[in-house]
């Protein structure tokens, strides 16, 4: 896997933590819970050998945005 992918992964597995561990507070926050399943399957559909693809990036960041902007 490529270093920079695994990276990836382990930010949307953070960002999945974040969201089991506010299960009452992240119903008012449908747009979060979009983000962070958008950036998950954009990350596990990826090609792992190569290196992350502007949409992946922007979409995990746009999930790690919404996260900062609800804690």
């Amino acid at each position: 896997m490529n270093e920079n992918f695994g990276e990836l992964k382990g930010r949307v597995r953070k960002l999945n933590e974040l969201l089991a561990s506010s299960s009452g507070r992240i119903l008012a926050n449908l747009e979060l819970a979009r983000a962070v399943s958008q950036a998950e399957r954009l990350v596990r559909d990826g090609d792992r050998t190569r290196e992350p693809t502007a949409p992946q990036r922007a979409a995990v960041e746009k999930a790690e945005q919404l996260a900062r902007s609800i804690r």
